[in-house]
């Protein structure tokens, strides 16, 4: 049976379609794989010894979300405006705007999100409206460097399937689009990868007027997810270009971040261990250990990642599949070593290892130095 029950495949889900993201949002948590010994291990059969390997294989591809102070604060931050977004039809609702590093868990923490929302939305109004349409809280959408208005309609109306998203005006998609979030109820409208447009450009602009457009008409909460918004002007009074088109965006717009870990402080040094500690309950190695991440790791994993946890949680997962394919079955420097992580964070990897080397920096609380 697959670890998440009633999905045949779920690692072939599309989020930008109706069906995938309610099977996304529906699925139960997946089951921690039973941790064995050694001996244990040795005495499976080879079927059942496939079988074990692979359940490890998928249970630690999918590790995530950890509920880390960062994404308690996202959430807390989200659902503030969400709830407070209940005025009637005639008035303007407040955006979100989640503009952050790359790496730093923003798509993770908006889709844990999106579900407890959905499931919240489900649970207390039921799964069809009072007209008899199925009730679809969220329209989750992802953009392209190439999004203009048109594409932005067939984007919501692919979501629904609508069977007429391959034909008409920018206008007409957008009418088809809006009746779907009203037939259907949506109170959150996701757009991920807002970055990727250009909002210099004509197209960029045209799309930021969309956008008002869409505040002003859907009963939505408009929740844009990308990066380096600030510098492109979405919340600023014009764009690079000097346009004024994007102010009112703007001012209808409350941006929320993402932070990363840091050392420099003991607060930081300290939510990074629980981070830590937290991963490595999750982690199923036949010689996992307590304080394997949290202490014997904990400088290391930190110059591995600088910090990102989408960076983290890359090198572990890599590391748990070669420790279970090898047998080493435990993560240490050295086969962390021969693993490769991301292109940035092998590029700020030297710096940061001389500096903990030569402790002017620490990742450990003052508690665990002492010891």
């Amino acid at each position: 049976m697959s670890p998440v029950a009633g999905l045949s495949n779920p690692g072939n889900l599309a989020l930008s379609k109706k069906e995938d993201f309610k099977a996304f949002a529906d699925a139960p948590r997946r089951q921690q794989p039973e941790a064995l010994t050694r001996k244990q291990l040795k005495e499976l059969g080879t079927q059942a010894r496939a079988e074990y390997d692979r359940s490890r294989r998928e249970w630690h591809a999918n590790l995530g979300p950890i509920k880390t102070p960062q994404l308690v604060e996202l959430h807390e931050d989200l659902w503030d405006i969400t709830d407070s977004n209940l005025q009637d039809g005639d008035k303007a609702k407040g955006a979100v705007a989640i503009d952050a590093f790359p790496g730093l868990g923003k798509t993770t923490s908006v889709l844990a999100f999106l579900r407890e929302f959905h499931r919240r939305e489900i649970a207390e109004k039921g799964e069809f409206t009072e007209h008899g349409h199925e009730r679809w809280p969220v329209c989750r959408v992802g953009l392209t460097g190439n999004t203009g208005m048109k594409d932005l309609n067939r984007a919501m109306l692919e979501f629904f399937e609508h069977p007429g998203r391959s034909r008409g005006t920018t206008v007409q998609l957008g009418r088809r689009a809006l009746d779907c979030m009203l037939s259907c109820e949506v109170r959150v409208l996701a757009l991920d990868d807002l970055h990727f447009l250009k909002w210099g450009k004509t197209s960029g602009i045209e799309v930021s007027n969309h956008l008002k457009w869409i505040a002003n008409e859907f009963p939505v909460t408009l929740l844009m997810v990308g990066v380096g918004l600030a510098d492109k002007g979405l919340f600023s009074e014009g764009s690079a270009a000097g346009d004024t088109t994007l102010a009112q965006t703007g001012r209808r717009t409350t941006r929320l971040d993402v932070r990363p870990f840091t050392i420099t402080n003991e607060m930081g040094r300290r939510e990074r261990k629980q981070m830590l500690l937290a991963l490595e309950q999750r982690i199923v190695l036949a010689d996992k250990y307590p304080g394997m991440l949290a202490n014997d790791l904990s400088d290391y994993l930190f110059s591995r990642s600088t910090g990102h946890i989408g960076s983290l949680m890359t090198l572990i997962n890599r590391g748990c599949q070669r420790a279970v394919r090898s047998g080493s079955e435990c993560l240490d420097k050295e086969l962390l070593d021969r693993v490769k992580n991301d292109e940035a964070s092998e590029n700020a990897r030297r710096e940061l290892e001389a500096a903990l080397e030569a402790r002017r920096l620490t990742s450990r609380p003052r508690s665990r130095q002492s010891a």
